[in-house]
């Protein structure tokens, strides 16, 4: 097959790593700057250009899409989607996934399990806003917050109510959540691969911080998940339509409560805390879906 990656950065761990797991299992892969391409958009015949040339013989792609390019970079993978190209992630799925409030409605309705979460249009009933999800300490979130910036735990309900303020004072969406004590400033990333668990490991925030980021300094270890934890990872990819997702959960006393699902996880931190190699998980699970297109494209034009 014919793989493109969309990334932006050819260095980044993830981008190598699955060029090269694409490459050992015999598939040709380039990796394409989304933001670099060109949409062409014609009455039956959609075509991305790329620094001059056709991208119109692939048969699979896997988006690497940066939270701050969704717009664009969904744009992109519609295009190949037009083209009848397999993606890893499809468009839709890769939005809805960047919308923090719409991905928990919609984990909340099929009935998966979440810290008590807050929206509002800049309310200044703070005080009722703190006390309806439990009361301090909460955590705020930028709903355009990624990898833990844009996150702050106020320990008290004055710290909460300055911090809310200070955050609509600039015009900021922010959701407000409980604080899960019992996690003890560790979660638990499932990376789930065609409806099936991969790779699991628990991220521990380092002394003094309660986000368990590795970006923000959190270390990684292998962890065996129960039913209930794989139960909860499976169902919330696959309601979110993502065939890759990493699902980030806090454990608590009722149970695994979902904070994410990525539509563009990392393979660094999971690939060191388990040994899986989840890069060959993903080209397998493109020869799965977009093997059959080719089978069939071959057939009509032979």
């Amino acid at each position: 097959m014919n793989i493109a990656i969309l990334s932006r950065d050819a260095k980044l761990y993830s981008t190598k790593r699955l060029k090269e797991a694409g490459e050992l299992r015999g598939h040709k892969v380039e990796i394409i700057d989304h933001m670099k391409c060109v949409l062409l958009i014609e009455k039956k015949n959609p075509m991305v250009w790329y620094n001059g040339k056709k991208l119109d013989y692939f048969d699979a792609i896997i988006p690497r899409i940066g939270a701050s390019v969704t717009f664009y970079g969904a744009a992109v993978v519609r295009q190949f989607e037009m083209m009848k190209v397999f993606s890893a992630v499809e468009s839709q799925a890769l939005i809805r996934s960047r919308d923090k409030l719409r991905s928990l409605q919609i984990l909340s309705r099929v009935g998966l399990d979440l810290p008590k979460t807050i929206f509002m249009d800049y309310s200044k009933d703070t005080e009722g806003v703190i006390e309806a999800v439990g009361g301090a300490p909460v955590v705020i979130k930028l709903l355009e917050g990624t990898q833990g910036l844009g996150v702050v735990l106020a320990e008290n309900k004055k710290a909460a109510q300055s911090v809310i303020e200070a955050f609509h004072g600039v015009k900021a969406r922010i959701i407000v959540q409980e604080f899960i004590k019992e996690a003890k400033g560790a979660d638990i990333r499932a990376f789930v691969v065609n409806g099936e668990v991969v790779g699991a490991m628990r991220r521990q925030a380092r002394d003094g911080e309660f986000r368990s980021n590795l970006h923000r300094g959190g270390h990684a270890t292998v962890v065996k998940l129960d039913r209930h934890e794989k139960y909860a990872a499976v169902t919330a990819a696959k309601k979110m339509g993502l065939g890759v997702a990493g699902v980030d959960m806090l454990p608590s006393k009722r149970g695994p409560l979902i904070i994410e699902v990525n539509s563009s996880p990392g393979l660094e931190g999971i690939e060191g805390a388990t040994k899986v190699d989840i890069g060959s998980k993903i080209i397998q699970y493109l020869e799965k879906n977009a093997g059959k297109k080719k089978i069939q494209k071959d057939k009509i034009n032979a």
